[in-house]
Parts: C-alpha cells; structure tokens; sequence
C-alpha cells in the first residue's frame, strides 16, 4: 500500500481521498475551533486599552488610534491575532480569509483583502481598520481614512520572525502593548521549541509547495515566500528554492521534474477547488515526482499554513513531525480506511 502523509486542515474535503488507498498520517485532527484546541488561538480575558495611542504604520503614516470598540480587521490573520489578544468581541467585520476561530466566519463580510470597497468597511462604523501592506486598493483605504476612520497598515514579513512582529504591532496600534508582548514571546517560544526538534532530525527532504486553484491558478513556492520559510524551519529542502526559483511562479512540467520533491504540500482549499486528490495528480508532472510516485502529500488549511499567526508554532511542530518521522516517539494515528 502507498504510504501519504496527511494532516486534516479546516478546508479539506474529506471525499478528495475517496479515489486513493488509505494511508497513515502523523497529526490527522478535526477542524480547529477555540472550544476543541486548545492554545494561543484560544482568546484570553480582554485587556484594557490604554488609549489614544500613536503609531507609525509601514507606509510611513501617523496613525492616532483613540477607540478599539470597533474593529475591522483586512485580512484573516490579522482578524486571528486579535481574537488571540483577547478582543475578538471589538471584531466587527472581516474579509472572506478569516476563518479561524469559527466564530469570525458569522460576522459581517467586507470582501477580499486585495479587493476591499470603502462602502463596505464604512458600513460597519469601524473606529478603527487594521491590515497588511498587500490590503487595496489603496483608493479605497483613502476614502476610509477621509472619512475620519484611522486606517493602520502594517509590515508583512515573508519570515519564521512574522508572527512575533504582527502581534507587536497589531497590539500597539490597539492599545494593548503589553498583551501582545506575553503573546509574542509564547508564540516564539514556541516556533523556537519546534527548530530545535527539527535540529535534532537525521533526514532531509525535498519538499515542494503547491499553491493551486483550480486550473486557473497553479503556483510553485520558491525563494523569499512563507511556504518557503516553514519548509526550511522545518528541517527540510525548499525544492522551489533549490532549484532557483523566486517567490511564486507558474507550476510547468519541467520545474516539477527539475523539483524532484520527496514531499509536496497543499492548502486544503487547493485540493478542494481541483475535485480531490486525484486532480492534484493530473497537474503533469507531480504524478512522475517521488512524492507522486509514493503518495507523499501533506494537505494543510491555508490559513494555518500561510498565515504566519499566533498558531504558526504549533503548525511548524507538526511539519517537522510529519517529515521526520525519527523525531515522533508515538505510534502514527491511522487514517480511516477508505474504498
């Protein structure tokens, strides 16, 4: 029988395996919620905002914060560190990303990060809006701030340093400095606590990222992303780096071959939008890889993966786990059998 290794994320659709054999996985889990997880995504008691506050956000903009009571988050992981900083219930709108802890996804939508409208935000009375470089367009963001909403725009680093310095500058703008400090330092205890296990690893994979959507969008992860930046944390080979590629580009036969991964990963959501892992295997070439081959392919939720969030540590210390199975001591939980 193949052997895959397979870690259940919040998008997986669970009939995407329905074609392939059944096959051991290190960390299979149920869709992560506050109440079944325990961790840094669980909220805490709310703290008291010590307002107004000042910031300086990443475009060079002096921002004065003087009321959290409403939120309007621009993207998921951002809606995620502030639930984390305990005032998820200021929350008051979020974009289609937010999707942990399940209690966002009932909230007002605004849209798409990348593709945000003024009307939408301002709808929601926000007393503040919070959100990343990549967050536009920027003419929407303007018509925001002209209507007198403080607009804070932060860094957005492609590094295993993100999650720390999101929650820092996520807990100034709102006012809860020292919250968002205890946070940062447990979150990077905890990445810190999963590159040493990865030290200790006497294999080394080649790993490829796969960014899909359909057949509309087919990406590879190379050199300066995230995907990147996990797999190497991890104690593995960034394939996409190894061969020279930067950022995400285009998947082609030929770079999947020149690739040569051992293992490939995949949101969850990817594997949903091509109808099941069978369509994963079609993409030419992946189906001929070592990973393809031999069934190695670990499908992650893509928030939890990409996100760089106050989970990150806890999904960095499964990704070692998952590729070195010399590091686990317990038995590998089985996945159910299937037709």
């Amino acid at each position: 029988m193949m052997q895959r290794m397979v870690r259940l994320g919040v998008f997986l659709l669970l009939s995407a395996f329905l074609a392939l054999p059944a096959l051991p996985t290190l960390a299979a889990q149920q869709p992560a919620t506050p109440e079944a997880e325990e961790g840094p995504a669980t909220p805490v008691p709310p703290p008291t905002p010590q307002l107004p506050v000042t910031v300086t956000d990443v475009q060079g903009n002096t921002v004065t914060v003087e009321d959290v009571s409403r939120i309007v988050p621009l993207s998921g992981d951002i809606a995620e560190i502030i639930w984390t900083l305990g005032l998820g219930a200021n929350i008051v709108g979020v974009d289609v990303s937010a999707v942990y802890p399940a209690e966002l996804q009932q909230l007002p939508k605004i849209g798409f990060e990348r593709q945000l409208s003024a009307e939408g935000i301002l709808a929601l009375n926000p007393t503040v809006v919070i959100g990343k470089e990549q967050a536009g367009p920027a003419a929407a963001l303007d018509q925001v701030r002209a209507a007198g909403v403080p607009v804070v725009i932060l860094a957005e680093p492609q590094t295993l340093d993100a999650p720390a310095e999101k929650i820092r500058a996520v807990a100034e703008a709102l006012g809860v400095a020292d919250a968002g400090e205890e946070l940062a330092n447990r979150v990077q205890s905890e990445i810190d606590a999963a590159r040493e296990l990865a030290a200790q690893a006497t294999s080394k994979p080649r790993v490829l990222f796969l960014y899909v959507r359909g057949g509309g969008t087919q990406l590879i992860g190379g050199a300066g992303t995230v995907s990147a930046a996990m797999i190497e944390g991890a104690g593995a080979i960034d394939a996409g780096s190894e061969t020279g590629l930067q950022g995400f580009v285009p998947v082609t036969a030929e770079a999947i071959a020149a690739a040569q991964p051992d293992v490939i990963i995949v949101p969850g959501s990817g594997v949903g939008s091509l109808g099941g892992m069978q369509g994963l295997l079609e993409i030419p070439g992946v189906a001929q890889t070592p990973a393809g081959e031999q069934g190695r392919i670990l499908v992650y939720d893509d928030l939890e993966f990409l996100g760089m969030t106050p989970r990150t540590g806890k999904m960095l210390q499964e990704l070692v786990e998952a590729l070195h199975p010399e590091l686990v001591d317990a038995t590998p939980v089985a996945s159910p059998e299937v037709a």
